[in-house]
């Protein structure tokens, strides 16, 4: 039986459609979980119940401050351990974005990964092309961003996904592999040209202040992880390549353009 962890999750749940698509034997779990879906809490422990289960693929918990993302990794690596789980898939993420402020999570889950002694694959996801687009700021007909013109090897979510499904699917020829799923480079400009409006550059001091002034809802950690996003693209740190995502796939990946300019869409007001 195949785990997908974050079962209620945009990653999660379709990675978990992707596999049953495929015909594969997989469930999900989520501390909030619907029907035929386990319920894992990474944060209480007693509900880390893995018997059962074959592969783990292990969506990363992130949307806390690192301290608290690894802790509850550990405390599923500890339970995948305990009852005998036979592989681990982890969605980490993409090589280049080691500077990214919210990276050393990752990385640190990588470690534990490796250190469990289990047989791993860990699949290190660029950003995703959704979060490129939503991330444009409509003003006054047109897109703003503090992206300038740097490219994001961006790439769809759905892709992800569907890498994940394959690898967890068959998980022995990707042993103690690691994976870099990036996509083509895209900029704000092209996805203001597909979208038929203008783009207009504003300055990392000003994105962030909006940010801290005039965005409702984000938590502290999220800011200054958005910040480091946007300058990441700025500055041409995130704009590399790689093959690993066609070969898992076995196609052409998505285009990330459509799928940003989808997202900026959907969030016009």
């Amino acid at each position: 039986m195949i785990l997908v962890t974050g079962a209620n999750g945009n990653l999660g749940s379709a990675a978990l459609a992707a596999l049953h698509a495929g015909g594969a034997a997989a469930t999900g779990g989520s501390r909030t979980p619907g029907e035929g879906v386990r319920r894992l809490d990474f944060d209480d422990r007693g509900s880390l119940d893995l018997a059962g289960v074959s592969t783990l693929v292990l969506v990363s918990a992130g949307y806390a401050e690192d301290d608290r993302v690894v802790a509850r990794h550990a405390a599923v690596l500890d339970a995948a351990v305990r009852d005998g789980v036979g592989h681990v898939v982890y969605t980490s993420l993409t090589t280049a974005g080691d500077h990214l402020g919210f990276a050393l999570a990752h990385r640190a889950t990588e470690r534990l990964v490796r250190a469990s002694g289990l047989p791993w694959t860990i699949l290190r996801n660029g950003l995703y092309a959704e979060l490129f687009g939503g991330l444009l700021m409509w003003a006054g007909g047109g897109v703003e961003s503090a992206f300038g013109d740097g490219a994001l090897a961006a790439v769809s979510r759905e892709d992800l996904a569907e890498a994940a499904a394959v690898v967890a699917s068959d998980p022995a020829p990707h042993g103690g592999r690691v994976y870099d799923l990036v996509g083509t480079p895209v900029t704000a400009g092209q996805v203001a040209d597909e979208l038929g409006v203008t783009h207009r550059t504003v300055g990392l001091g000003e994105y962030r202040r909006r940010l801290l002034d005039e965005t409702a809802g984000l938590l502290p950690f999220q800011p200054p992880m958005l910040a480091s996003i946007a300058t990441g693209i700025r500055h041409g740190f995130l704009d590399g390549t790689a093959p690993d995502l066609t070969d898992l796939l076995g196609r052409a990946a998505r285009d990330p353009l459509a799928t940003a300019a989808a997202a900026a869409s959907a969030a016009r007001p």
